[in-house]
């Protein structure tokens, strides 16, 4: 498939070559996982806002990196908890990864915003400064 027969439709990219009923069976799941995945992104006049949950992660164990449009955030945390008088042993493992796309509305010359709170880690990206054009 050529890359000019994909649109971009709220944020998906769905094929234009797909009949309807299809592309919209295809627009419910992309909906569904968007919602249930855990990041969200969005956006008002001054910021581009991305939001992930992280529970029990904290900000040291967050490694996030950002490529050509798409922003990437990796979380990893082992656990190990003993106590030999309970005859207890306890191990465990978390990990996350969240790759999403970030409008390039934003100002690439400013560091974004990041903040880990509440196992949500919130980062904000400013927007450019636009200048109104001028009829006449």
């Amino acid at each position: 498939m050529k890359k000019n027969q994909i649109q971009a439709k709220n944020n998906k990219f769905l094929p234009r070559a797909i009949p309807l009923p299809l592309n919209n069976e295809i627009e419910h799941l992309l909906e569904t996982f968007q919602e249930n995945s855990g990041v969200s992104v969005s956006e008002d006049d001054k910021s581009v806002y991305v939001e992930a949950a992280l529970p029990g992660i904290s900000p040291e164990e967050i490694e996030m990196s950002y490529d050509r449009g798409m922003l990437s955030i990796k979380a990893d945390k082992k656990e190990e908890t003993s106590d030999k008088k309970k005859k207890f042993y306890r191990k465990a493992h978390k990990s996350f990864f969240y790759q999403v796309a970030v409008p390039r509305t934003f100002d690439e010359t400013k560091t974004p915003e990041a903040i880990c709170k509440n196992g949500i880690l919130k980062i904000v990206f400013a927007k450019r400064k636009t200048t109104p054009i001028k009829k006449g």
